[in-house]
């Protein structure tokens, strides 16, 4: 399976994040979303990206871009890993049905039972913009990230659109 391409929808979902709030693909739309997905919580590669991300989440979402990361781990313990690291963005559980998440965008292992290191950048409408993946023992390059970010909300969208909707004072 490989992971979807460029250009492509993104896959839907509906999930939970780490204190049990559901969450769905629908809701995130509007504005361009970082999708995140990493194996496993409270390993070494995964903590440290992670913290990575938490460094540069002001700087990705004052671009207007919204930040999610993804794993096959239950809430429970993303809710215990967000509490030990105090990262500040949303985790999502793909527990249940195992990898479906994952399995969707083309980044599950099916023998490790995890999803591999894969970013999407998603724009508002819903279609992955650009994507990023690394082998499991080894971290991404989150600065590469923000200049993927920086150049999609810099881009008009072919019908001219602002591609980031200015936020009103409601958030």
């Amino acid at each position: 399976m490989s992971a979807v391409p460029d250009g492509a929808p993104a896959p839907a979902f509906e999930t939970r994040n780490q204190t049990g709030q559901p969450v769905s693909s629908a809701g995130l739309r509007g504005r361009p979303l970082l999708l995140v997905f990493f194996p496993f919580a409270f390993t070494s590669v995964c903590t440290g990206e992670l913290r990575a991300l938490s460094e540069r989440r002001d700087r990705i979402e004052a671009t207007g871009c919204r930040l999610v990361a993804v794993s096959t781990d239950t809430m429970f313990t993303l809710r215990v890993f967000d509490e030990q690291e105090g990262l500040g963005f949303p985790l999502l559980t793909d527990h249940w049905p195992h990898g479906r998440i994952a399995s969707d965008y083309g980044v599950f292992d099916t023998s490790l039972g995890c999803a591999n290191r894969a970013s999407f950048l998603i724009d508002a409408a819903g279609t992955v913009r650009w994507q990023d993946s690394s082998d499991l023992p080894v971290p991404r390059d989150f600065d590469a990230h923000l200049r993927a970010i920086t150049e999609l909300v810099a881009t008009p969208t072919p019908d001219g659109a602002d591609p980031v909707p200015k936020l009103n004072s409601a958030g």
